[in-house]
């Protein structure tokens, strides 16, 4: 059964979160050196803004008149994305502690699409909600990966190379 939630309200949630989630990558990709973290960093940007849009075009209220004059908008600084990056910047930064955390981010917030999509009668809200924990959940694989080859770790191709030697 289906609990009852203000789709409009989780939408735009869910819309924030993804523009917070863009800012973090496209902050984060300022701050790192290695070359390949910050391509991964600015793919992620780009897909969070995409993701932002997909919850737009369900959008139903009128707070958030123009997507890209919404996505455009400087960061906000408060939110926990934002937050949590800035205390990693003004500490010792490194690409390994930014991904890490990124990899902390994009879990939770796979969990909590899926919680929202659990809660929502209209199939097609539903599944713009769970398309999305899908990629985040993408994004998390992807963001491992980079961790594994910054941190000089086996990376998920050659296991079967080791583990038969």
């Amino acid at each position: 059964m289906f609990e009852e939630i203000d789709v409009q309200e989780a939408i735009i949630k869910s819309l924030q979160t993804e523009k917070n989630a863009m800012n973090f990558y496209q902050l984060g990709a300022t701050k790192m050196k290695d070359p390949d973290a910050i391509r991964v960093f600015n793919v992620l940007a780009a897909e969070e803004r995409e993701h932002a849009g997909h919850f737009y075009k369900i959008y139903k209220g009128s707070s958030i008149p123009d997507f890209d004059e919404f996505i455009d908008a400087p960061p906000d600084y408060e939110s926990t994305w934002m937050v949590a990056l800035s205390r990693t910047i003004n500490s010792d930064f490194t690409e390994q502690k930014a991904l890490e955390l990124a990899m902390s981010k994009e879990q939770n917030l796979e969990k909590t699409l899926r919680e929202t999509a659990a809660k929502i009668k209209d199939e097609n809200v539903r599944a713009i909600f769970e398309m999305n924990a899908r990629e985040t959940h993408n994004h998390y694989e992807m963001i491992e990966s980079e961790y594994a080859r910054i941190m000089a770790m086996v990376h998920e191709s050659d296991i079967d190379t080791y583990v038969r030697e």
